[in-house]
């Protein structure tokens, strides 16, 4: 019998802009090695194709690194999860995760160590949890937003893999009208960190984007879009608007968007506690505009926060919930 303090997790997530590979023990983090997916300068993303390449090429490294640490620590790998799916509905696919579900398991066929399949938000919501206040035991009861270069959605998280839609974008995700805008700024892709950089010189409310957030024509479906603000932003370039208000006017719209979203979703669960994850989440002028306009639009509400780096894609939830898995499957290997 090895005792559960000599055993770890494997965790992959094979994403559309991230390689990562994690371990976790029952110590917390082992190991979190991340390779960003190379994208030409000018250009707002990747076909599926070139990623999968991508993937390829980084995944075998990233998993070498992480089992030398294991060997280093005198660990043995428990279980090995990889999100297989973006989101855990009919019909959700992408290439790219075929990638980390693959080499996951070949990883448990030659490990001799369990498989589980997650999908890429449970990860999120997973990573986001244990970084926060939340904490990784909190399954369930509260809302989750998902802000990220491919993904604006609202989400009620009853339990770690029971997560229904409550709304988001109708068109482009906060992360592609942040790319949109700052690639045209000339800022290489992805242009989050660069945009937050230039916005850190400009004025509050001089440019002024339009925010809205409604219900969809779907019951019980909140809606919002970027794609008017996108335009109004681009003729705003076009008229001559100072690159770096610009910036900041495209973040505090993207602010209160999101916090009228997440305020009506508050609202209409009848929760209190909403928990913010996503790479475009962790832009700070985005989470300082969110804390005080939900904190103002729904008194009583308390808005978690994922730590900047377990906001970003990672595979670290996805480990995490395999090392869950193990435990509750009886927490030793024979």
């Amino acid at each position: 019998m090895t005792l559960l303090a000599n055993l770890c997790s494997l965790g992959l997530d094979t994403s559309c802009y991230t390689t990562s590979v994690a371990l976790v023990d029952s110590g917390g983090l082992v190991y979190d090695g991340r390779t960003p997916l190379e994208v030409s300068f000018g250009a707002v993303g990747l076909r599926q194709s070139e990623a999968v390449f991508q993937h390829v090429r980084n995944t075998p490294a990233l998993i070498e690194a992480a089992l030398h640490t294991a060997r280093q620590r005198g660990l043995k790998v428990a279980a090995v999860g990889a999100s297989a799916w973006p989101r855990r509905v009919r019909g959700s696919y992408m290439p790219v995760f075929l990638v980390g579900s693959g080499f996951g398991r070949a990883a448990s066929a030659s490990l001799a160590a369990p498989y589980i399949e997650v999908s890429h938000q449970e990860g999120h919501i997973a990573a986001a949890s244990w970084s926060s206040d939340l904490g990784i035991a909190r399954c369930g009861g509260f809302l989750a937003l998902h802000l990220s270069g491919g993904t604006t959605e609202l989400l009620a998280v009853r339990d770690r893999f029971s997560v229904e839609l409550l709304g988001g974008t109708d068109d482009l995700s906060a992360g592609q009208f942040i790319d949109r805008i700052g690639v045209k700024l000339g800022i290489p892709f992805p242009a989050g960190p660069g945009l937050e950089r230039l916005a850190a010189d400009g004025r509050s409310g001089a440019a002024r984007l339009p925010v809205a957030v409604a219900r969809a024509r779907e019951p019980g479906h909140l809606a919002v879009s970027f794609s008017g603000p996108c335009s109004a932003a681009m003729r705003e370039l076009g008229a001559g608007t100072r690159q770096a208000d610009l910036a900041l006017g495209v973040l505090e719209c993207i602010g209160q968007s999101a916090a009228a979203l997440c305020a009506e979703g508050l609202r209409a669960a009848g929760l209190r506690e909403l928990l913010a994850s996503g790479g475009v989440a962790s832009n700070s002028i985005i989470r300082r505009i969110m804390q005080d306009e939900v904190a103002r639009m729904v008194p009583g509400s308390v808005l978690h926060f994922a730590a900047p780096e377990h906001s970003r894609d990672n595979a670290v939830g996805v480990a995490l919930l395999a090392w869950q898995a193990h435990i509750e499957n009886g927490g030793a290997s024979c």
